[in-house]
């Protein structure tokens, strides 16, 4: 019997600009509410050796939004994934309780989460093996939580989500009596930070951090917080007048990455933001390059209804 490490959840190379996917503790700790949408092809054009096709696609929106009433923020998830025969949707809900340090804010976030999974027609290498599934799909409900610091300059972020490891059971390609194909969803974390540097006054300069850790078994299994299982981004980009950016990243062991966009509309609103993806390591089982688009929306902060009263001595008899 043989061991295999695959991508259990969905990467972006915009992890810098896509806090809500990341961590349910970012909804609405930025003072303003948002709208992220995302698509990426990962391993562009890659067939397997047996059967074609087999490169991950992505598309992702989420949406935040602070809600004073509640004292924190409110924010939802919806992405699709599939790679191969592996299709999942994800639904996340999440509130943040936010508290103010200093000139930042720290916000506390809980998420709930519906994952449906759907797994198609697999070639099994034994005709007999009773945990290849065949066409069925499987929900489940699990959840999340977080934390995150937004400051003047400075974010950070700390999340780790599949808490409940929920199994999901499929029909098997083997007709047995009570034993069916199985999936476990493994507890996963992310660990972010980005720090603003004003290199001139229209210039700033970001640097950028992303460890992602798997954490498979219980808690308190010996091996549960591996090195092994993680693997991180690094990165940087610089903005221009608030409007234009453009950086570089590293993805450990994977690929090096491009990215650059544009801010337009009132008071720089949208934006546009494309990344490439060159793969450096692992190509010879994977596709040469990735390609991904985001499309952002900021809200207006929330402010007055109406003017407030101008009081003046002059009217006062």
């Amino acid at each position: 019997m043989g061991k295999a490490v695959a991508q259990q959840q969905p990467q972006f190379s915009h992890y810098g600009f896509n806090g809500m996917y990341l961590n349910p503790a970012y909804a609405g700790v930025k003072g303003y509410g948002e709208i992220t949408a995302l698509g990426r092809s990962q391993y562009i054009g890659y067939n397997g050796t047996f059967d074609e096709g087999g490169s991950p696609t992505t598309a992702s929106i989420t949406a935040s939004l602070p809600l004073p009433i509640l004292a924190g923020g409110i924010g939802i998830g919806v992405y699709r994934d599939r790679i191969a025969q592996l299709n999942t949707t994800n639904v996340q809900l999440s509130y943040s309780r936010h508290i103010t340090i200093g000139e930042g804010r720290l916000g506390l976030g809980i998420q709930g989460v519906f994952n449906n999974i759907y797994q198609g027609k697999f070639r099994a290498n034994d005709e007999n093996d009773i945990f290849v599934p065949l066409e069925g799909s499987d929900g489940k409900i699990d959840v999340g939580a977080g934390l995150w610091y937004e400051g003047p300059r400075l974010y950070a972020g700390l999340s780790i989500n599949n808490l409940l490891r929920s199994e999901y059971k499929f029909n098997s390609q083997v007709v047995t009596s009570g034993r069916s194909a199985r999936y476990l969803n493994e507890n996963h974390a992310y660990l972010t930070a980005g720090y603003n540097i004003d290199l001139t006054s229209s210039v700033v300069l970001t640097p950028t951090v992303l460890v992602k850790m798997v954490l498979p078994g219980k808690f308190g299994d010996e091996d549960k917080f591996s090195i092994r299982n993680n693997s991180y981004e690094v990165g940087a980009r610089a903005t221009f007048d608030d409007r234009y950016w453009g950086g570089l990243g590293y993805r450990s062991g994977d690929a090096f990455t491009a990215l650059g966009g544009i801010s337009f509309a009132k008071d720089n609103a949208l934006r546009l933001g494309l990344a490439y993806d060159i793969i450096a390591f692992g190509q010879d089982a994977k596709a040469s390059s990735s390609f991904e688009i985001m499309l952002g929306y900021r809200l207006p902060k929330p402010g007055l209804k109406t003017k407030p009263a101008i009081r003046t001595p002059r009217y006062s008899f």
